[in-house]
């Protein structure tokens, strides 16, 4: 992350790390602030020529994930067209400095389509829209990896934000809460971080509409968000 609070959003390496005729190398993605420029110099050199898990993309707005063998990832299955995804991002800051590490929310799908247990290679049509998926790539890389992942395509609602939203002690306690509803608990012995990453680790609805407290919940999330992204929902939007 950048000083002004723009950022670019380093991909993992695909696992196992074998690259494919569809695979986007680490060494071949470019800047989303700057259209063309290498990103290069943020990625260590060893790590070029390995094939990117570019997922969540924000160019065709989809996002793959095992929903049926990862128990992290198990919530998604009831996620259906409306709801929104929203991801967040360990970052750091450009100076490099340890103690500018920290959470923060990217950008959102506004979901359209879900593609449910993918088993098989999809047709042409579909294709085009999911192509760019990195679960997608990799079933054209090899047919064993149509393992019955599940994508999700964004509207054009979708947004990766421009600049990072900070999730942080007050964030949460405005707007999170724990699998049991109640708000976060935050241990003397563990830091902020530590507490953020564990509760933010496995997917899960955070805002239920039926809830009691989600109106003014998602009016903090919205305001929130806002602040540093005026434009991140169209006019009239809900």
């Amino acid at each position: 992350m950048f000083d002004d609070g723009t950022f670019e959003l380093l991909p993992i390496p695909e696992s196992p790390p074998i690259a494919g005729p569809h695979s986007v190398l680490l060494g071949e993605l470019t800047s989303w602030n700057q259209p063309g420029r290498p990103l290069r110099r943020l990625i260590p050199r060893r790590l070029w020529d390995k094939p990117a898990h570019l997922d969540p993309e924000f160019v065709t707005m989809t996002y793959g994930d095992n929903c049926e063998s990862s128990p992290r990832a198990a919530a998604l299955k009831r996620v259906a067209p409306r709801d929104l995804i929203f991801f967040i991002a360990r970052l750091r800051r450009a100076d490099g400095t340890r103690s500018a590490f920290g959470f923060y929310l990217v950008g959102f799908l506004d979901v359209s389509e879900v593609l449910r247990s993918v088993r098989s290679r999809l047709t042409p049509a579909t294709l085009q829209r999911f192509g760019a998926n990195a679960h997608v790539r990799r079933g054209l890389n090899g047919p064993r990896h149509w393992d019955g992942f599940w994508v999700f395509g964004g509207s054009t609602r979708s947004r990766r934000f421009r600049r990072a939203v900070p999730v942080d002690r007050d964030f949460a306690v405005s707007v999170l809460r724990a699998s049991s509803g109640l708000p976060w608990a935050w241990p003397a012995a563990r830091t902020e971080l530590q507490t953020i990453g564990s509760y933010t680790r496995t997917c899960r609805c955070i805002i239920d509409p039926a809830s009691s407290d989600a109106v003014r919940r998602t009016e903090a999330l919205r305001r929130h968000i806002e602040y540093f992204n005026p434009d991140a929902f169209q006019p009239g939007e809900e």
